[in-house]
């Protein structure tokens, strides 16, 4: 009775689909061969679909479906509402569709490219390089300043991706900084600070072949060079950078980081709270007990040689160009994809010379590696996506048109705007890279092509996303720096989040000053560092302020 019921009330609806169908697909026919245009075309509805996206992140934390909806929705304007031109021009359209973006040459070898990356990642892990450095930099450093600024300066090293770097900072500094009495919720900070900031201006990264494969292929712009001009305005990234060590010289601290770091350095409490979600242990991946820090240090190495040995071989280095110009008008994609998979290759004869892993072990690396990239994989299809339904509905040409006859004091914000709504957005979500993906082709058109002010506004739709990834308690990295430090994830967020909103703070002024100086990247650097130690000192004083009334007390 029950399976009845579901047929007679399922079938109405089947036949108005199929009718309606019918009535669609004979109206597109009909048009035969004529230009196809859309009725929404570099109009306001143009930029619906990304809006949506943005909403229904905010809205549902989730940036998967966000993204496919704003595709659809993007798919249905374009198509005027016919419901068999919209899957058409959503998934096989040559300007926007899915398959399309996927099979272009460019984004398919950034693809390839961050699913090396991931194989490399579980090889490193697996061959037992991270174990021997901890070995080593226990027995070599000796102070707890020192300490902190070695994870730091591992967390650097490590810049080609921030869920390797995350997982293995972690587990090589655990027993340095044990030893030295720094909290865990400070090491899970240095993790977290050295991670996606250290990602975002390293040029050899997951990240700069996501922000790559995000600019518009229509755009006539070559996201790699954009993406390197981006890195001295970068504001978060480098003055998060500056914050770590600041706060690691200086020996002081601030707000919940402050009791944390007490507890540590005068009660030996590196945790604080009683909660240990983490105390038995990292991951499943057990290392190989025969590994050296050359393990770890050669195949990064490596890997940074050839990915720029690949990208001036594509820019015509060989050919007689010099080593600049070639660098600038390489190929990213297919020099990545080059350079990893001779390293790759290199890497696999290493280990099997070291004898530090057998043919077995690497094979079963190579699915494991794929596995870690599959979410960043999605992003960006469905970024690039969307993207071409934004591109097919002329939003670009409507927003330039908008910015044109906008005021030029607003015009002066946006880069601070821009930043704010990164910001929002990455907090919302936990992703950075859905973030810039979203919002890099509505960034682009709002200055001139190759502007200082574009190249700024860039910047900022950068730094806003991986602040808002920093803050944000549902983020991967995050969650994966909380589970390297062996810390409780909520520890790490409380203690972390006032850090990151202080160098948010000074980021906003700023892309202010950026906005008034029309992009002038080393006025605006400058201020904005002295404003951060300022701010910094100031924060010192009222703390020992504090310090010495709990005293008198």
């Amino acid at each position: 009775m029950h399976r009845s019921n579901m047929r007679k009330r399922f079938l109405p609806f089947l036949v108005v689909f199929v009718a309606l169908t019918a009535i669609m697909m004979t109206v597109a026919f009909a048009e035969g061969e004529a230009e196809y245009v859309s009725n929404f075309y570099a109009s306001p509805l143009s930029l619906l679909p990304p809006v949506i996206a943005i909403i229904l992140a905010l809205i549902t934390k989730e940036v998967y479906s966000s993204l496919f909806v704003g595709i659809l929705v993007g798919g249905l304007l374009y198509a005027n509402f016919n419901p068999e031109l919209t899957i058409m021009t959503m998934f096989f359209n040559e300007d926007g569709g899915m398959i399309y973006k996927i099979s272009d040459s460019w984004n398919a070898g950034i693809l390839v490219f961050l699913v090396i990356l991931g194989i490399m990642v579980a090889l490193m892990n697996k061959a037992g390089g991270s174990t021997a450095f901890g070995n080593w930099a226990k027995d070599h450093i000796k102070t707890r300043v020192g300490g902190q600024l070695s994870t730091m300066l591992l967390g650097v090293l490590i810049f080609v991706d921030d869920y390797f770097n995350c997982l293995t900072v972690g587990s090589v500094m655990l027993p340095v900084t044990d030893g030295h009495r720094v909290s865990r919720a400070k090491l899970a900070y240095l993790i977290d600070a050295t991670a996606a900031p250290i990602c975002i201006i390293a040029p050899i990264s997951s990240w700069a072949a996501a922000v790559t494969g995000s600019v518009p292929e229509d755009s006539g712009i070559n996201g790699f060079a954009m993406f390197l001009q981006t890195i001295p305005n970068n504001l978060y990234a480098l003055l998060t950078i500056v914050m770590c060590l600041t706060l690691a010289i200086g020996k002081f601290d601030y707000g919940p980081m402050k009791i944390h770091e007490d507890n540590a350095r005068d009660k030996n409490d590196l945790f604080t709270t009683p909660d240990r979600p983490y105390g038995e242990g990292l991951g499943d991946v057990k290392p190989n007990a025969n590994g050296k820090v050359i393990d770890l240090v050669l195949p990064v190495v490596v890997l940074i040689f050839c990915c720029i040995m690949g990208m001036v071989y594509t820019g015509g280095f060989f050919d007689g160009e010099s080593f600049i110009d070639a660098f600038a008008g390489s190929d990213a994609s297919m020099g990545l994809v080059l350079g990893s998979v001779i390293t790759l290759i290199l890497t696999f004869i290493y280990y099997m010379i070291r004898r530090v892993m057998t043919f077995r072990e690497f094979t079963e690396c190579i699915p494991d590696g794929f596995k870690q990239m599959v979410p960043a994989i999605l992003i960006l299809t469905f970024a690039w996506t969307l993207s071409g339904m934004t591109g097919l509905l002329g939003g670009a040409t409507f927003v330039e048109n908008l910015v044109a006859n906008a005021a030029p004091g607003m015009k002066a914000m946006l880069p601070a705007i821009v930043f704010l709504v990164c910001v929002g957005l990455a907090f919302a979500t936990g992703t950075s890279w859905g973030t810039f993906g979203i919002m890099i082709p509505i960034v682009l058109p709002l200055f001139p092509m190759g502007s200082d002010m574009m190249v700024t506004s860039i910047a900022a739709c950068l730094a806003g996303a991986v602040c808002g990834d920093h803050c944000s308690p549902i983020s991967d990295t995050t969650i994966m720096a909380s589970a390297g430090a062996r810390c409780n994830h909520v520890n790490h967020v409380a203690t972390q989040l006032p850090y990151a909103l202080t160098v948010a703070a000074v980021c906003f002024v700023g892309y202010i000053i950026a906005g008034l100086t029309n992009g002038n990247t080393w006025i605006t650097l400058i201020i904005s560092l002295v404003l951060l130690e300022v701010v910094l000192f100031a924060l010192k004083s009222i703390s020992s302020k504090k310090d010495e009334a709990a005293v008198v007390k």
